[in-house]
């Protein structure tokens, strides 16, 4: 797998990513700076967490006019995997790649914690060392989660299996105070119609050697890893 990391000015989760991905994969991912375009013999492109532009105007909505997004836009129109976590997620929903919004969270207030989540599907490239329906804890660590889209959106996203993952219960319950950043529906991550670009407010990447705490978000990586193995 040939992944690449984009880094923005304010970002501060590539480190984080880096040493995911090239536990995963066994090769250190190449760091993109915002203004490249050049994104040739990539399988993967991550866009990681932190302050973009300092979320001036609103989360991701500096960063999504960047030079390098445009790029991103087509390297998933010819069918490449795309990766936001966190902030990168708001930069994918800015830039239109992902539908909805990530409003301020619930209680107005950053969090800084861990979380549940849910496994909507295990039949994609990021979940397939999950099983359907498990819970692993994560870390989140934004003041902006909080997932929001109408109605009709929500529908479909349901309706066609785009729900990634969900806020949970450490028993799995899909409960009011398991989501809170107050997102509808306890949304914590969603797919592109192609399931190939994934969105996403909690960071697996910070569980994944025991050293850290934990290794429950490896098997994100290492699914993505071994579907986009050479």
């Amino acid at each position: 797998m040939k992944a690449g990391i984009v880094v923005f000015p304010g970002i501060n989760r590539e480190r984080d990513m880096a040493i995911a991905l090239e536990r995963a994969s066994g090769h250190a991912p190449r760091m993109i700076w915002h203004r490249e375009t050049d994104l040739s013999g990539l399988d993967l492109v991550v866009i990681p967490g932190g302050f973009s532009y300092g979320d001036y105007l609103r989360c991701g909505a500096m960063a999504a006019q960047s030079p390098v997004m445009e790029s991103i836009r087509a390297h998933a129109a010819r069918g490449g995997h795309v990766l936001g976590v966190c902030n990168g997620f708001q930069i994918l929903v800015e830039a239109g790649m992902l539908p909805g919004a990530l409003l301020r969270n619930a209680s107005l207030r950053f969090l800084s914690c861990d979380c549940f989540l849910r496994v909507e599907r295990a039949d994609t490239d990021y979940t397939a060392r999950y099983a359907k329906g498990a819970v692993f804890r994560s870390c989140m660590a934004h003041g902006d989660g909080n997932y929001f889209a109408d109605a009709e959106t929500l529908d479909r996203l349901e309706g066609e299996g785009l729900v990634a993952f969900r806020y949970v219960t450490a028993e799995g319950a899909v409960t009011p105070e398991a989501c809170r950043n107050g997102s509808a529906r306890n949304i914590a991550g969603i797919y592109s119609p192609n399931l190939r670009v994934l969105g996403m407010m909690p960071h697996a990447e910070d569980l994944v050697d025991p050293l850290m705490g934990g290794a429950d978000g490896r098997p994100l990586y290492d699914s993505i890893a071994a579907a986009l193995a050479a």
